[in-house]
C-alpha cells in the first residue's frame, strides 16, 4: 500500500532523515520507534506533504506522491493525525470535525460518518457546539481523531497519540487505534511508548538518526536485547 524508498529529508543544510526505506501492507499497523529527534515525526510530515523530501520515493497505492500538496494526497486517502492534536482551537467540535471532511462531495455520507464518530465518543456530541481550545487534553486527542477520519482514509498517520495524556487515557486512545485498523483502515503510528507500540504493532521499525536501524515483528523487537537495554527500560 505505502512504500517509501531511499527518502532524505532536510531543515537547512541538517539532514533529518538519511536514506530512509519502509512499507505498510495494507490492513497492518505499523509503529516507528526510536528517540526524539530520531526522524520519526519528520518521516510522517513527508508522507503526508507538509515536508518536500530532498530525496527518495513515497509510493501510495502504486502512486508517487513525494511531490504532491498536502490536499492531493489526503484526497487520495492519507490521513495524518498530528503530534499535539492541533485542533483548531475557536472552531467547535461539529466545526473541526467538518474541516476534516472538506475535500468530500457527499454531504449525506460526511453526516452519517460525523453521526459514527458522535456515537464512538458521547463526549464530543456533548460539546458539539462548544470550541475545541476549551476541551481537556483526551476530549481533544478524540477530536483530532475523529477529524482524520471524517476524511474516510484508508491510512492514518498518527504521531505520538499518548503524549500529554493522563495515564488512564493513554490505554483507551491505543483501543481506539486497534479498532480503527480492525475496522480496515490501515495505520502507521510513531509513539513514545515503545512497548505499547511494540506490542500493538504487526511491524516496527526502530530509527536512529534519522534511518532504519532495525525492523521486524512487533513482538519480535520487543525481545531483541539491544532494543529491551535502549528503549524498554532493560
Amino acid at each position: 500500500m505505502l512504500v517509501v524508498e531511499g527518502l532524505v529529508c532536510r531543515y537547512g543544510k541538517v539532514n533529518a532523515v538519511r536514506e530512509l526505506s519502509l512499507r505498510v501492507e495494507e490492513g497492518e499497523l505499523v509503529t516507528l520507534i526510536g528517540a526524539n529527534g530520531a526522524g520519526k515525526t519528520t518521516t510522517l510530515k513527508a508522507i503526508s506533504g507538509l515536508l518536500r523530501p530532498a530525496a527518495g520515493r513515497i509510493v501510495f497505492e502504486g502512486a508517487e506522491i513525494q511531490a504532491a500538496s498536502p490536499r492531493a494526497i489526503l484526497g487520495r486517502g492519507i490521513a495524518h493525525c498530528p503530534e499535539g492534536r492541533r485542533v483548531f482551537p475557536y472552531l467547535t467540535v461539529q466545526e473541526n470535525l467538518e474541516m476534516g471532511s472538506y475535500l468530500r462531495r457527499d454531504p449525506a455520507g460526511a453526516a452519517e460518518d460525523m453521526g459514527r464518530i458522535f456515537r464512538r465518543f458521547p463526549v464530543l456530541e456533548e460539546r458539539r457546539r462548544q470550541a475545541a481550545g476549551t476541551l481537556s487534553g483526551g476530549e481533544q486527542q478524540m477530536l483530532a481523531i475523529g477529524r482524520a477520519l471524517m476524511s474516510r482514509p484508508r491510512l492514518i498517520l498518527f504521531d505520538e497519540p499518548s503524549l500529554g495524556l493522563a495515564p488512564n487515557l493513554v490505554e483507551t486512545t491505543f483501543d481506539i487505534i486497534r479498532e480503527i485498523r480492525n475496522q480496515g483502515v490501515t495505520v502507521l503510528m510513531v509513539e513514545q511508548n515503545a512497548y505499547a507500540a511494540l506490542e500493538m504493532a504487526d511491524r516496527s521499525y526502530l530509527i536512529e538518526a534519522g534511518a532504519v536501524a532495525l525492523e521486524g515483528r512487533g513482538r519480535e523487537l520487543l525481545g531483541n536485547p539491544y532494543v529491551k537495554q535502549a528503549y524498554l527500560g532493560g
